[in-house]
């Protein structure tokens, strides 16, 4: 799930071994996504979460911000993470 968020800040990170091109040894790998080790990683995939949930009709709970809820017909879905 971290690897799906997205990156506000450019990041840059040192080729993985088994990945380096020849030739190209001292170049570096600019992230598009999110990695896991990363210290934002959890910040982004939870960032995206949520603005999924509330584009999909969802309401964030005031006093909980782990706690989604949606009204469907007459019952209450509830997400919680």
């Amino acid at each position: 799930a971290f690897l799906n968020g997205d990156l506000e800040e450019e990041i840059y990170m040192d080729q993985p071994p088994g990945c380096i091109e020849p030739g190209q040894e001292g170049k570096v790998c600019r992230l598009k996504k999110s990695l896991y080790g990363l210290k934002q990683v959890s910040k982004q995939w939870y960032e995206k979460f949520h603005k999924t949930l509330i584009d999909l009709g969802y309401s964030a709970n005031r006093s909980d911000a782990c706690l989604y809820t949606k009204e469907i017909e007459s019952e209450i879905v509830i997400i919680c993470l």
